[in-house]
């Protein structure tokens, strides 16, 4: 396994158990971290785990790529057939898919990945240099 892997599955095994806690804080602010801010978390491991796949892959492209897809499901948050409300009935199905469309997820959504691509870059100056894609 080359660095930069070793360096992303390093990161996702920090960021997967900080986003599950803002699904799961209990406290002031509760519905704001559970509903909101979780969204920067999902963003930046989505983003990791691009790069994890494909290292090659520009951290810009693979935080626009993420981008992109986590937009569209968030609109198909819209959308309810049967088959979708089965898969959102279980806990890994609503934490990927999600359930409810709001428009305010954007915003978390833009900011996840400008944390991803700037995590990214960061991990790839630090093990390529400046010789990084």
């Amino acid at each position: 396994m080359t660095k930069i892997r070793i360096s992303l599955l390093a990161s996702m095994a920090f960021i997967v158990p900080f986003g599950l806690a803002t699904k799961f804080y209990r406290g002031p602010g509760q519905a704001w971290l559970n509903d909101s801010f979780g969204g920067i978390p999902y963003e930046i491991f989505w983003i990791l785990l691009v790069v994890f796949i494909w290292p090659q892959l520009s951290a810009a492209r693979a935080a626009l790529l993420v981008f992109i897809t986590t937009c569209l499901l968030e609109f198909l948050q819209l959308w309810h057939p049967p088959f979708l409300t089965a898969i959102r009935a279980n806990f890994f199905g609503r934490l990927v898919l999600g359930t409810t469309f709001i428009w305010w997820d954007f915003p978390y959504y833009v900011i996840g990945c400008l944390a991803g691509w700037a995590w990214v870059r960061r991990l790839q100056k630090l093990i390529w240099g400046s010789k990084g894609n």
